[in-house]
């Protein structure tokens, strides 16, 4: 983990402390620059690693070989415009750069400056030569910078570059070179011009099993409904509105997928026509008349060739039950039978209370879920349904 020179330093060690807590083993190499920012000390106690900063180290007289051979993954953050043209031009006259030049595993470079040294030609010309080695750039953002200022040029917040870390070693993981689409939230079906049938969906499900996928190597498609999440990284991400342009999007990928994940809390009926204008409530209650939209994973099932298929039943009562219903009409490969209706589970709720049936027999008793942890296991599931095969076939 690389800091350079930036106020943004502070928040590297709040990056720090992320990565240790998912795990990960880091070892934190400072510019002389931003040890004037924040003390060595800070990261030794986060890491429990000493932390270095000069390149002759009289214990270790190649200390950057060493370094950049025991890594799996390199991080740069902030990296300031002077270590953007350092990376680009290929220069080594400290540590860090020394690193990252031997290095040859994967780089996440999270950007840290003024918006004037952001935006100058120079700048920019060494981002578009980092993104065509294939280094991974987040961000910047827009906000407050130093001085008071606003503007872009705020470095991406600790989650999201953790993120791009996680995806960065996914690479090589247990989904690389599989197709992954994965739908997500509700779906809106309109009734007039400002009204619209639809549910309590947040889409945080769908989000959770799209960012795990990806980060173990996936190939990842997000088909969404109308929700408030910014796009997982790495993820190519379909934003809809219907059950019907939902099913559009869906089938007209499904040929070229391994798995697909139905997440969704797609509407089960819309109304038989939408008006264009606004109902007015003097004109008295109005008669809405209903019909079904398509049933997207039934539609799936019929189709299935070689594909996994992997459903969510929503229910309120005899969870189990309906859940293995709908396993054997649909044709499905696994079903997350989840309760809702009640708090603490299902739309809205941090925790899903769910059980996962497969036609196996390989079943998952109801249990209380973080959405994190039922997104894990959904994805262990679909490595082996899809081992023995090879990447870029469908299973």
């Amino acid at each position: 983990m690389g800091v350079s020179g930036g106020i943004a330093a502070y928040k590297s060690a709040y990056l720090a402390r992320l990565l240790a807590a998912s795990g990960a083993q880091i070892q934190v190499v400072m510019t002389p620059a931003a040890t004037r920012f924040v003390g060595p000390d800070t990261f030794a106690a986060l890491t429990r690693r000493p932390v270095h900063s000069e390149v002759f180290d009289r214990t270790d007289a190649v200390l950057h070989v060493r370094l950049a051979h025991e890594a799996d993954v390199a991080v740069v953050a902030p990296a300031t415009a002077n270590v953007l043209a350092k990376l680009a031009l290929g220069l080594a006259d400290d540590l860090l750069t020394s690193t990252l030049l031997e290095a040859t595993c994967a780089l996440v470079v999270a950007p840290a400056m003024h918006t004037g040294m952001w935006e100058h030609p120079a700048t920019q010309a060494n981002i578009r030569t980092l993104i065509q080695r294939g280094i991974a750039i987040v961000g910047p953002s827009e906000g407050a910078l130093a001085a008071g200022d606003e503007g872009i040029g705020r470095m991406a917040e600790p989650e999201e570059i953790l993120g791009a870390v996680a995806l960065a070693l996914g690479i090589e993981g247990d989904l690389a070179g599989r197709r992954v689409l994965v739908t997500a939230g509700p779906t809106f079906e309109p009734i007039d011009a400002v009204r619209f049938l639809g549910n309590r969906s947040s889409g945080r499900m769908g989000f959770a099993i799209a960012l795990q996928a990806a980060r173990r190597g996936a190939s990842v498609t997000l088909v969404t409904g109308p929700v408030a999440l910014d796009d997982p990284p790495g993820v190519e991400v379909v934003r809809v509105e219907t059950a019907e342009e939902m099913a559009e999007e869906v089938l007209a990928r499904y040929e070229r997928i391994d798995a697909v994940v139905m997440a969704a809390a797609v509407a089960d009926f819309r109304p038989e026509r939408a008006l264009d204008s606004k109902l007015k409530k003097e004109a008295g209650l109005p008669e809405i008349r209903l019909e079904r939209t398509t049933d997207i994973l039934a539609t799936l099932g019929k189709r299935k060739e070689n594909q996994v298929l992997v459903g969510f039943a929503a229910e309120t009562s005899d969870i189990e039950s309906e859940g293995r219903r709908k396993l054997a009409e649909k044709n499905l490969d696994l079903i997350v039978a989840n309760e809702v209706g009640r708090r603490g589970t299902g739309f809205e709720a941090s925790t899903n209370r769910a059980a996962i049936l497969a036609r196996s027999g390989n079943d998952v008793p109801l249990g209380v879920w973080t959405k994190d942890e039922l997104a894990r296991a959904i994805c262990d599931r679909l490595v082996s349904l899809m081992r023995g095969r090879a990447p870029g076939q469908t299973v």
